[in-house]
C-alpha cells in the first residue's frame, strides 16, 4: 500500500526525470562533439537535483538531507531523506540509457520507504517497510533460480572509493568462473531494484557511497531477498559494501566472494 512518503517521492522523482530524460536526448547528439557532454550533463544533474529537494522539501519541510547542514528550526526531527538524483552519471553523460534516480526515507535511523525510478522506462520501483515491494502497482519477487551456471550476477566497478580494495579483481573473477553471466551496468541503484524484479539474481558491490545503497536495500529485503554487507552483517551504509542475492543464491554467492580472499575488516 502507497503511502503519503511514496507519493511525495514518486512525485519529485517523476518531476526530476522528466528533465534527466529530456536532456539525455541532447546528451546522445552530442556524443560525437568535441566539446563532449560533461558541462551538459553536469547541468541536468544540477536541475534534477534541485527538483528534488523542491518537492520533498515542499512537502516536508521539517526532514533533512543526509549529509547537508541542518537546519536550526530542524534540529529535534529524526526524519531524513537519502537522494540520488542520477544514478549512473557516467552512462548519462556516454549516451547510454541506464540510469535512475533513488530515493529513501530514513525516521529515526529506520529506513521506511524507498523508490527508484526509472525515467525512460518509466519504471518506479518502490517499498515500504514490512509492506512489499513494487514496480509501478505489481507486486515484486525476487527470482527463484538455484543453480548459479543460471544466474546473472551485477556488480560495478570504477577508479578510486573509499575502500582499499575496490579494484581488486579476485572476487569478480571468482564470479565469473562459478556463476552463468556477470553484468557491470554502472548503476547500482537500479541494479538492485532488477535484482527485486528477479531480472538479476545476486549483486555485489564495494567502495559505494549511502546514496547508491541504502534506496536499493529496502526494495531487495522486502521482495524477498537477501542483503547484507561483506561480513554478513546489516552495514552496507557505513562500510559501503553489499552482498544481494535471492534466497538460493545468497548463501553460495557470500562464501564465493570469500573464498576470493577479499580482506574483510573485523571492525566493520
Amino acid at each position: 500500500m502507497r503511502t503519503p512518503i511514496i507519493n511525495v517521492m514518486d512525485r519529485a522523482a517523476r518531476r526530476a526525470g522528466r528533465v534527466l530524460a529530456r536532456d539525455f536526448s541532447e546528451v546522445q547528439h552530442l556524443q560525437a562533439s568535441r566539446k563532449g557532454t560533461q558541462k551538459f550533463s553536469r547541468a541536468a544533474l544540477r536541475k534534477a537535483t534541485e527538483i528534488i529537494k523542491y518537492e520533498l522539501t515542499k512537502a516536508r519541510p521539517s526532514f533533512n538531507f543526509l549529509g547537508e547542514p541542518i537546519k536550526p528550526e530542524n534540529l529535534e526531527t529524526k526524519n531524513e531523506w537519502i537522494i540520488n538524483p542520477l544514478d549512473g552519471t557516467s552512462n548519462y553523460a556516454h549516451g547510454q540509457p541506464h540510469f535512475c534516480i533513488s530515493i529513501a526515507h530514513i525516521d529515526d535511523n529506520d529506513l521506511k520507504e524507498s523508490i527508484v525510478y526509472d525515467p525512460l522506462g518509466e519504471e518506479i520501483f518502490w517499498a515500504v517497510k514490512n509492506t512489499g515491494a513494487y514496480l509501478n502497482d505489481t507486486r515484486l519477487r525476487v527470482s527463484a533460480r538455484s543453480k548459479p551456471s543460471e544466474s546473472i550476477i551485477a556488480t560495478f566497478a570504477q577508479a578510486g572509493g573509499k575502500d582499499e580494495n575496490i579494484n581488486d579483481p579476485k572476487p569478480i573473477i571468482e564470479i565469473v568462473q562459478n556463476y552463468g553471466d556477470i553484468r557491470i551496468s554502472g548503476s547500482p541503484s537500479l541494479d538492485l531494484a532488477y535484482l527485486a524484479a528477479g531480472r538479476f539474481d545476486g549483486c555485489y558491490y564495494q567502495g559505494l557511497l549511502p546514496e547508491n545503497i541504502v534506496p536499493g536495500t529496502l526494495i531487495v529485503s522486502e521482495a524477498g531477498g537477501l542483503i547484507t554487507d561483506l561480513s554478513g552483517k546489516n552495514n552496507m551504509s557505513d562500510s559501503g559494501e553489499v552482498i544481494a542475492a535471492n534466497g538460493e543464491l545468497y548463501e553460495g554467492l557470500f562464501n564465493c566472494i570469500k573464498s576470493s580472499n577479499y580482506s574483510v575488516s573485523e571492525d566493520k
